[in-house]
């Protein structure tokens, strides 16, 4: 059977252009190399992180899914994210053959040995930075990119016809040889005998053991492969059909190599996991599950978007009340956040962006907090919200506090655009302000009590609809009460069962369905005069005026907000609004069942396939989801439907099951107007009932457009440089004048059109430049936005690129151990007697300095400090019990290079051996390979 995610190949690449195949359960591909990875690398940390803490550890059954080895890591509730994580990282994977199809360097074709390596490692160095500033999404996004060329080198090159078993450790370092790289002018080929390609590499280019890769193209009688060059070979490959003609791939096992594909792949996968442990030593083992979406706690993400100014101090304190009940209640459970997010604004400032995964850290920043200043009425609330979802994690919550209007209204479309891209919910907790005045003359103090205006409080409301979210406007006295929703939110496994909104408003009736699975069901209503009647699944009726009902238990009402705790009760609720004031009407409940989407175009030119938009859908057309169910490996999807967000209108899809929770859902039409996705479904249970009905909802409005831009670009910026993205934009209709407007999250100086003459149907083209400052740290995350928008705001699109900050790199080498002494009174009974060690660790007078030093194996005590002498020099001292007679350090160094110094008592081996990264690494790597290659043999991988 293929494993859980290989058959997304399947959706997003039709033609394998030039990578590992694409067929699940006939060859390994990309998707399944990449999975099994990660997911044994996973279990390995969370194996290491147990042995560490003195707890047991299980390993999950197999195949190894997303669920199982959440659950095996004592994280059940990471489950989605940690799906969502692969998910990503997949993409990116996937997408290098969709966008670098023909660049020989990310395939290393064409002997590109050292360009591909260039790929590797400089992307790695971006991933390292990434991990240490914490913008975890901005690395699993390039190490997807650089995992594919890494694949690609034990399909593509002659690595594994040399009889190499084990991975090249040198495509990850910059330092060293890549291998005995094959001279432009020397022959490596001979022509295939007929079909059979398997001895067509020359005698000499193996028994010299010299590197060589095939050439590539699709062009016919088009070719610059030269004279005596091995050609990759397949069907569109045309330099397979120049002397010397068939190939040497070994991408699936039709290829002209096909009959080393099993082998290739093991090799690849070994590799992948090398990678995998390299960024786990540099990060640690607990920023690498976060990297992957593993948390002790929850997925959730607490994030605040406050204003500072002066009239907000009672704001500022409710904000600390409810973090620090967040925080002692929650820190140590599974309901703990996994990341912590602080973005204060006011006039002229805002920022800067507090990210954190540390509760105390977060704590102190909001009770540094000092309401100051604000002379003037508006303030910086946009932008300060366009920080926390630039930096910010996607599928998470955001409340933004304040009591004053935007002054930059004008980034409305864009906050909208990083809402739909990122699917964050935002809260607006809206209160009155009360502005303290002094008479020139008398000295006497007035207060003001001044509301913010209807227009004013609009634009909140509609942000706020846009994301699912609540406009909760409130006086300051009743702000405590209305947080509350904070706290409710803030819960693990929450999900949405309905969103919807009336403005103007209007009677509607709205139906949602409850499952044995959903608990702490709960209403939330906004608006004013809001009159309704819930009827529950037995037809049992509760008014909104009616204190006595049986249906609701608990109810709560602050300003425009109403909060309702119903009944638990499986099946088909209704509510029946019967208001015509503006309301927005949202059902959650916490559930371990629910579901992530992303939507697809079909890929242009040879390379047929999906790719996952970064943009709008297009508007009235057909269309495409991508959907995964999350929390159940039995869950199936029965309808998954596009319904409008204003009306009553909807689009049902087709629904493809494409095996282990994953559906291609198409559309003969995406609305032209705003909607949310709903999907419904069955769970098996494991109760005498056949199966369990489901209903969610994504609680974002999405839009679709006619305006279509694409932008591509290099994703690493290097400070000082400047850094060009070119983009183009297209609309199907009328043809204008359109606005362009760019802006990053970082506010780097740039430089781009402000508006293009579109023709209808044609493509024009701009570029947007930014520069970033020297100064800015490695692993700064960069979010850039380029929106393009019709006349008087009639129809828009954007796109979201996301791009790393790495400072140039000039130290390749790992640090290194010396030992000073080693000293034991050892005796027959072990538990009596102990051992000791000191050493000294340093990076080398040319080496950024040692960063960090941690035990990696060992039971003893640890303790570090630096020298008197020399800052760049760490001195090491260990004890243990003879009982435990060998240990290792891990040492990284500033820039993220990882070296290991292992030392035992044993007599054999000797009594210290200093190890670099790559050695002990290939240690892991022999059980990686084992793991791995048993699964593929017993579920039919590899055949």
């Amino acid at each position: 059977m293929p494993s859980e995610l290989s058959v997304l190949c399947l959706l997003l690449l039709h033609t394998g252009a030039h990578g590992f195949g694409i067929l699940p359960g006939k060859a390994l591909d990309h998707l399944e190399i990449t999975e099994n990875a990660i997911l044994n690398s996973t279990v390995q940390v969370c194996r290491a992180l147990a042995h560490a803490e003195g707890t047991d550890f299980t390993f999950p059954p197999q195949p190894f899914t997303a669920e199982a080895v959440a659950f095996a890591c004592n994280a059940p509730k990471s489950s989605k994210s940690f799906r969502q994580a692969i998910i990503s990282i997949i993409f990116q994977n996937v997408r290098v053959d969709l966008r670098h199809a023909f660049n020989a360097s990310f395939h290393f074709d064409e002997e590109m040995f050292v360009q591909g390596r260039r790929i590797i490692t400089e992307g790695l160095q971006a991933v390292k930075a990434s991990n240490k500033q914490e913008n975890f999404e901005a690395a699993r996004e390039k190490l997807g990119e650089i995992l594919h060329p890494l694949q690609d080198f034990y399909s593509h090159s002659n690595w594994v016809e040399l009889g190499n078993k084990l991975p090249n450790p040198n495509l990850i370092r910059s330092d060293t040889s890549i291998g005995n790289i094959a001279d432009v002018s020397r022959a490596t080929c001979r022509s295939c005998d007929g079909d059979d390609c398997r001895n067509n590499i020359l005698e000499d280019i193996i028994e010299q053991r010299v590197l060589t890769s095939g050439y590539f193209s699709v062009v016919p009688l088009v070719s610059t492969k030269p004279r005596g060059k091995c050609s990759h070979g397949g069907a569109i490959d045309q330099t397979s059909k120049i002397e010397p003609t068939g190939g040497i791939n070994k991408d699936t096992f039709d290829s002209n190599h096909g009959h080393l594909h099993t082998e290739a792949a093991r090799v690849a996968i070994a590799a992948t996991s090398e990678l995998l442990e390299d960024v786990r030593g540099a990060a640690g083992d607990r920023p690498f599950l976060q990297m992957m979406g593993i948390t002790k706690g929850s997925s959730k993400t607490l994030c605040f978007v406050i204003d500072t100014t002066k009239s907000m101090s009672d704001d500022i304190e409710a904000v600390r009340t409810v973090t620090s009940s967040i925080i002692n209640s929650e820190v140590g459970t599974d309901n703990e956040p996994s990341l912590y997010i602080l973005v204060p604004f006011n006039d002229p400032e805002f920022g800067p962006l507090i990210k954190t995964t540390d509760s105390r850290v977060f704590m102190n920043a909001i009770n540094s907090l000092s309401a100051t200043g604000g002379e003037d009425e508006e303030e910086l609330s946009l932008s300060g919200l366009q920080l926390a979802l630039s930096g910010g994690s996607s599928n998470s919550e955001i409340f933004l506090f304040t009591d004053a209007p935007a002054k930059d209204r004008h980034l409305r479309s864009t906050v909208i655009a990083l809402i739909e891209r990122t699917q964050t919910v935002v809260n607006f907790m809206i209160t009155d302000s009360t502005v303290t005045n002094r008479r020139r003359r008398s000295g006497n103090i007035q207060q003001q009590h001044r509301e913010i205006s209807a227009s004013d409080a609009q634009l909140y409301r509609d942000l706020a609809q846009a994301s699912g979210g609540q406009a909760i406007e409130v006086t300051k006295s009743e702000l405590p009460v209305a947080t509350s929703i904070i706290t409710e939110s803030s819960s693990a496994d929450m999900v949405t069962l309905l969103q919807a909104a009336r403005s103007p408003g209007k009677a509607d009736n709205f139906s949602f369905i409850v499952d044995e699975t959903v608990t702490k069901l709960t209403v939330y209503i906004t608006g004013r005069s809001i009159s309704f009647t819930l009827i529950s699944p037995t037809g049992e009726s509760q008014q909104s005026s009616d204190a006595t009902g049986s249906l609701i238990t608990a109810s709560q009402s602050v300003g425009n907000f109403k909060t309702l705790q119903l009944k638990n009760q499986v099946g088909q609720w209704e509510m029946r609004m019967m208001s015509t004031n503006p309301y927005t009407l949202k059902v959650m409940g916490q559930s371990p069942i629910d579901f992530l989407f992303d939507f697809l175009e079909a890929a242009q030119g040879l390379i047929t396939g999906f790719d996952v938009l970064d943009t709008r859908p297009k508007a009235g057309v057909n269309g495409s989801l991508l959907v995964s169910v999350t929390g159940s490996d039995s869950a199936t999807l029965t309808e998954v439907a596009l319904i409008e967000s204003a009306g009553s209108g909807e689009i049902k899809g087709v629904v493809l099951p494409q095996g282990s929770g994953n559906f291609l859902v198409q559309f003969e039409r995406i609305p032209s107007v705003a909607f949310v996705v709903r999907v419904k479904g069955q769970n098996v249970s494991s109760t005498p009932r056949a199966s369990v009905v489901f209903q969610r909802q994504s609680p974002i409005n999405f839009r679709a457009s006619n305006v279509t831009i694409t932008a591509d670009s290099n994703s690493i910026l290097v400070p000082g440089t400047p850094f060009s993205v070119p983009f183009s934009v297209m609309t199907s209709g009328t043809g204008a004048n359109f606005t362009i407007r760019a802006t990053n999250s970082q506010r780097f100086d740039s430089t781009s059109p402000t508006s293009l003459f579109l023709e209808s149907g044609n493509s024009t083209n701009g570029t947007v430049t930014l520069s970033a400052p020297l100064n800015t740290p490695s692993g700064t995350d960069v979010t850039l936005t380029i929106e393009a928008e019709a006349p008087g705001g009639a129809d828009t699109n954007y796109i979201v690129l996301r791009f790393s900050v790495v400072n140039t790199v000039t130290d390749f080498t790992h640090p290194v151990c010396e030992l000073l002494s080693l000293r034991s009174n050892c005796s027959e009974n072990c538990s009596l007697s102990t051992w000791a060690l000191s050493a000294r660790v340093s990076d080398g007078a040319e080496g950024t300095g040692v960063d960090r030093v941690s035990l990696k194996q060992g039971n003893g005590t640890m303790n570090t400090n630096l020298a008197a002498d020399n800052e760049n020099v760490t001195l090491v001292s260990y004890s243990a019990s003879c009982c435990s007679p060998d240990m290792e350090l891990q040492v990284v160094d500033r820039v993220g290079n990882v070296g290991s110094c292992f030392y035992t008592l044993r007599e054999n081996p000797p009594a210290a051996i200093s190890l670099s990264t790559k050695v002990t690494q290939s240690l892991f790597l022999c059980l990686s390979v084992m793991v791995l290659g048993l699964h593929m043999l017993t579920e039919g991988g590899v055949q």
